[in-house]
C-alpha cells in the first residue's frame, strides 16, 4: 500500500465485495462498512495535538488491534465479517474518548457520512443488547 488513502480504499472495497458476494445484505453490513472510516478517525485522533496522551494510548492500542491478524474474530478466518469486533472496540474507545475530549475534535476528523455521535450511541446500544442476548439469553 502506498499511503493511508490506498489502505482506506482497499479495506472499503474488500468489505463491499464481501457484502455483495453474500448475495443479500449482511445483518451488520452497514456497520462493517464503517471499519475504514473508524480506522481513519482513530489514526487522525492519535495524531491530533489536542488529544491527551492518555487517550492517545487507548487509540494506539485499538489501532494495533484493528490491524493485527490475531484478534477475537480474525479476518483471515472470517473474511471481512471479522471486522465487526474491530468496529465495536473502536466505538467503545471513541465513547471513552468523548467523555474526556471535546466532541468537536472527534467530529473534525470524522470522514463518514452519518453523525459520529449518533453512531457511537447506536452501536453501543446494539452491542450491549447483542451481548445480553448471547451471554445471558435475555431479550430486550
Amino acid at each position: 500500500m502506498k499511503d493511508e488513502s490506498d489502505f482506506y480504499k482497499y479495506l472499503r472495497e474488500r468489505i463491499k465485495s464481501f457484502i455483495e458476494k453474500a448475495g443479500k445484505k449482511h445483518r451488520y453490513s452497514e456497520y462493517l462498512l464503517l471499519a475504514p472510516d473508524l480506522l481513519h478517525l482513530l489514526i487522525k485522533l492519535s495524531l491530533d495535538k489536542d488529544v491527551p496522551a492518555k487517550e492517545k494510548a487507548k487509540l494506539a492500542l485499538v489501532i494495533v488491534y484493528f490491524i493485527s491478524p490475531v484478534d477475537l474474530m480474525p479476518e483471515a478466518v472470517m473474511g471481512p465479517a471479522g471486522y465487526i469486533d474491530d468496529v465495536i472496540l473502536s466505538i467503545h474507545v471513541l465513547n471513552s474518548i468523548l467523555t474526556n475530549v471535546d466532541s468537536t475534535i472527534v467530529e473534525k476528523h470524522w470522514a463518514g457520512k452519518r453523525d459520529i455521535l449518533e453512531l457511537v450511541t447506536e452501536i453501543l446500544k446494539i452491542a450491549d443488547m447483542s451481548c445480553l442476548k448471547y451471554y445471558w439469553n435475555i431479550e430486550l
